[in-house]
Parts: C-alpha cells; sequence; structure tokens
C-alpha cells in the first residue's frame, strides 16, 4: 500500500491510500440498477478518473472542490489509468497532509507574468485603452494573479487565468505587430484579450483554496461574457472614455466565444474581435492537448476528449530528432 503517492506517478496495479481533491463527482447507475460514482481526482501533479462501484454514500457530488481521503487500486480502462475506489470520506481536521502537494498550479513564474501584463498595458499607444485596462487590473488583480481560467476544459489550477491570458497576449501583440499592422488596432486587440475573461471572478464559485467548484448564480443567469462587458462599461464612463471605444471593446467580449454555439453573445463583426476569437480558441486547445499528453504515452492515441470531440494522438516526437 503506498500513501499519498502522486496521481501522475500511479501505475497500474498500485495500491493507495492518501488525500486528493475531489475535482468532478457524478451519481450513476449502472447495468445492473446499482448506484455507483464517476468521479475525477486531482492533485498538484495531475488529474485521475475514478470509480466507486460499490457506493456508500459518504461523499456525494455535493462535495465537489472538497479534499477525500481514499482507498483504492490502480486499474486502466481503454488505455488510461483509472483508480478503482473502495473506500472513500472527507477530510477532517485531525487528518495530516500537506495542501501544496494537492492544489495545482500553473507552471509559471507569477511575479514575472503579471509584471510582463503590466509592461504591456504600459505599452499601448492609446491612452484611454491603457487607463480602462490600468484600472480594470487594478479592480482585479488579486482574483486575476490566482484563480483557475476554468473548472475543467483547460487551464483549470491555481493562476491559470494569468497563465492563459498572458500566453494569448503574446501571441496577439506578435499578430498586431508582425503579421497584420494594416488592420488590427493594436491597443484595442491587447485591451479585449486582456479582459476578455475578467468577469470569470463573478461567474465562479470557488473553494477555500482557490479551485473553482461551479459557476455562481450569476454565472448561470448571466456569464462572463456579459458581467465583463457591464463592468468595463461602468468603468469605462466612469473615466470618461468616448462611447465608440468602450462599444467595440464591449463587443470583442461579448464575441469572444466565436458562435453563438459555444456561447458568444453576438458573433465578431470586427477584426480585434475575429482575432480575439481564434486567440483565446488556439490557446485552450493547445492547453487541452498538453494536458492530455501529461498522462499518454508517446505513440498513442488518447480516449475521446470531449472538449476537442475527437481522440488525439501523441507522436512525442521532439524538434531536431
Amino acid at each position: 500500500m503506498e500513501y499519498n503517492k502522486q496521481l501522475a506517478y500511479m501505475e497500474k496495479g498500485d495500491e493507495v491510500e492518501g488525500f486528493y481533491i475531489l475535482s468532478a463527482a457524478t451519481l450513476r447507475t449502472s447495468t445492473t440498477g446499482k448506484l455507483y460514482l464517476s468521479a475525477s481526482l486531482s492533485d498538484a501533479s495531475g488529474k485521475i478518473d475514478a470509480k466507486m462501484w460499490d457506493y456508500n454514500g459518504k461523499v456525494t457530488p455535493a462535495e465537489e472542490g472538497k479534499i477525500v481521503k481514499i482507498r483504492g487500486e490502480v486499474t486502466e480502462f481503454k488505455g488510461s489509468l483509472q483508480l478503482n475506489i473502495r473506500k472513500i470520506r472527507l477530510a477532517e481536521e485531525k487528518d495530516s497532509y500537506a495542501l501544496e502537494d494537492l492544489v495545482p498550479t500553473a507552471p509559471i513564474d507569477s511575479v514575472k507574468e503579471m509584471e510582463y501584463v503590466q509592461d504591456l498595458i504600459a505599452s499601448m499607444e492609446d491612452e484611454d485603452y491603457r487607463n480602462l485596462c490600468s484600472v480594470m487590473l487594478d479592480r482585479h488583480i488579486a482574483s486575476f494573479g490566482k484563480i483557475p481560467a476554468a473548472k475543467n476544459v483547460h487551464h483549470s489550477f491555481l493562476s491559470g487565468l494569468l497563465m492563459h491570458t498572458s500566453s494569448m497576449l503574446r501571441i496577439a501583440d506578435f499578430l498586431a505587430t508582425e503579421c497584420y499592422p494594416a488592420i488590427i488596432n493594436r491597443s484595442l486587440l491587447l485591451a479585449g484579450t486582456l479582459l476578455h475573461d475578467f468577469g470569470k471572478e463573478r461567474e465562479y464559485d470557488f473553494s477555500d483554496f482557490g479551485l473553482v467548484t461551479d459557476k455562481s448564480t450569476e454565472g448561470m443567469l448571466i456569464g462572463h461574457l456579459v458581467l465583463g462587458a457591464e463592468e468595463v462599461g461602468e468603468v469605462g464612463r466612469q473615466l470618461e472614455i468616448p462611447e465608440e471605444k468602450l462599444l467595440l471593446l464591449r463587443h470583442m467580449l461579448l464575441s469572444h466565444h466565436g458562435t453563438p454555439e459555444f456561447g458568444a453573445a453576438v458573433i465578431p463583426s470586427i477584426a480585434e474581435a475575429e482575432l480575439l476569437s481564434y486567440i483565446d480558441l488556439l490557446d485552450s486547445r493547445m492547453e487541452i492537448y498538453a494536458e492530455t499528453f501529461e498522462n499518454l504515452p508517446a505513440g498513442k492515441f488518447s480516449e475521446k476528449v470531449f472538449s476537442l470531440e475527437k481522440r488525439i494522438y501523441n507522436h512525442g516526437l521532439k524538434d531536431g530528432e
């Protein structure tokens, strides 16, 4: 029996016991009519799918985002590792575990990434967009540097939103400067890229240690696109920014999901909004590849990745090999 073994290092046949985060949990019914728990466990090293076939009712989907103690065996299902849980309970105050071993954190230097974001804001030529971005960042700086970008799909770890946004800003700056300077307003594109997900601070509820547990009431009823656009309008008017400039920026936030099918309130109708929707899609999908490859051996196909709606292949080839 191995105690508190990190998920990334588990192997088929391991007997394990320890503390992990219950990152997702659903009750389902088997073909024999019995309830079972279908879950996802996470720690600082990664995630693993888990099943509890003899469900004991001690942990329910309401406990998503909390720390649980489990005992079980690592098996394999359709080429991927799976943890078959025999025992599970919520962590208690008397339990001993290291939180830093459990909470996944973005693989970045958060201080340097925040400095990069601030330097990029300072480089904006348009004074109105520069001032608006500075004020918005000041309003959100505590959460922006710490919260995940999502619950499960991509960048769902601490500082995930900062990692996602700073990566997008690098792409946006390159495209505006090197590829499309004749048609792209760099300040507008950078402003929309920086602010596109600020509404997620209100869209989600968070656990005590900062991970997303669920959508908030505002998130369910309004969503981060509208929440973000509303705040930009309010702050922009306080700064007396021309209404047309605010209209263009609000349009970018409302359309950055590309199509209504993927949650956009309107479709992109200016060049900067079109580019932002592709940059967002590009960075999120590349992160999904990166996270899938963490547990996918070279030369193997993944199971269907539902956020990509396909199986993906890890060729494992390094440049120059």
